[in-house]
């Protein structure tokens, strides 16, 4: 692990050493994610993170459908049971 001291500049710039620069071929317009952990600690990640966008989605999809949330749960357990049939449970009679 390499430890490197940075400091936060006008505007909330940082500006990564350039050898890890170099090392992760990082480059001016590069898109990360930001992962709060708490207690001041957070993650830089490499491209932004699709699990919210995907949610989002996902959302505006449920939505337009008038879906409820009981609804949309109860049909993915039985789309889950009949997967897990369908490719595990064959010959296991």
């Amino acid at each position: 692990m390499v430890t490197k001291t940075v400091q936060i500049r006008q505007k909330g710039l940082i500006t990564i050493p350039s050898n890890l620069r170099r090392k992760y071929n990082l480059t001016e317009g590069d898109v990360y994610t930001f992962v709060d952990l708490g207690d001041g600690t957070f993650l830089l990640s490499p491209d932004a993170s699709k699990v919210n966008q995907y949610a989002d989605q996902v959302a505006q999809l449920v939505q337009e459908a008038d879906v409820d949330l009981d609804e949309l749960l109860t049909t993915l357990d039985e789309e889950r049971e009949s997967y897990y049939q369908n490719h595990y449970a064959q010959g296991s009679d």
